[in-house]
């Protein structure tokens, strides 16, 4: 082979090993540099759950944050700046999902789109002759299996500023993201077939116990959103799992369980659930999916 095809192959040859290893070098750098203490101040202000929890979990939620800022994209809507307060928070709270395993950061998640308050979308329905109608829906988050989350910032915040009344839209809308890497049927990756069985055991029974209460309209902890299909059964049960631990493993035992092996994290054991902040004034409550 002549020369100059010689180095014609290695200089493709070194380009397609640079093509590959740069961008794992830029993650590494990411995520080895040390936390910012600005984030850290934003991440101890709006999470509270953070100071509660192990030193040990506090820095690997840091380092989450950070491949999760590396690799995600924030998109402002209806004229809305996007900030490091905007961007940390709504890190810290996807992250906070995935500590203690070794998947990725939301793989197939790439655009997170935030708007300053409670947004609209049209949602298409067809009655019993057959006819469309399109209606508007408020909401404050939705996620897309398409590597999208929408969320309103103000009711981010309010998710985070009260952490005990099991409700949170960003846990929520992060919950359907972990689902989406298994199907969207309220079941994400298990790993085995006998997880998938216990899960479709615990989950079921208790999917089908807060539909039975929904109809009936008794009072319960878990949100009867969670009733309306399995999906948001899980999405419903992590916020509660997250912010009302204690209750969850009283009330309902084989459901925390359940969830605590999928998320490898006791928040039962961490320090007394704080009171929500005086100085956050919640505003309307709108839907999510």
């Amino acid at each position: 082979m002549p020369e100059s095809s010689w180095l014609l192959l290695l200089s493709l040859t070194v380009a397609a090993i640079a093509a590959f290893a740069w961008p794992h070098y830029r993650l590494r750098k990411a995520v080895d540099a040390p936390f910012p203490a600005a984030w850290r101040e934003i991440v101890a202000r709006n999470l509270p759950v953070y100071q509660r929890m192990p030193a040990s979990l506090q820095r690997q939620l840091e380092q989450r944050i950070q491949q999760f800022l590396h690799q995600k994209y924030f998109t402002g809507c209806n004229g809305l700046e996007i900030t490091d307060e905007i961007r940390v928070t709504i890190a810290a709270d996807a992250c906070l999902l995935i500590l203690n395993r070794n998947t990725g950061v939301y793989p197939d998640l790439r655009y997170i789109l935030v708007y300053p308050d409670g947004f609209r979308v049209t949602a298409e329905s067809s009655d019993a002759a057959g006819l469309v109608s399109t209606r508007w829906r408020g909401l404050s988050g939705e996620s897309w299996s398409n590597g999208k989350v929408i969320l309103s910032w103000a009711d981010v915040m309010r998710g985070n500023h009260d952490f005990t009344d099991g409700a949170n839209v960003a846990l929520h809308e992060f919950a359907h993201q972990l689902d989406y890497e298994d199907a969207t049927n309220g079941a994400p990756l298990l790993g085995s077939a006998a997880r998938y069985q216990r899960w479709a055991e615990v989950l079921g029974g208790e999917f089908a116990a807060l539909q039975q209460a929904a109809f009936q309209g008794e009072a319960t902890l878990l949100n009867t959103y969670g009733a309306t299909n399995p999906a948001e059964f899980f999405a419903v049960a992590t916020e509660h799992f997250f912010e009302q631990p204690q209750q969850l493993a009283e009330q309902h035992p084989a459901l925390f369980a359940e969830l605590q092996r999928y998320y490898r994290i006791n928040p039962a054991e961490w320090r007394p659930e704080a009171e929500p902040l005086p100085d956050w004034k919640p505003g309307r409550d709108m839907g999510r999916t």
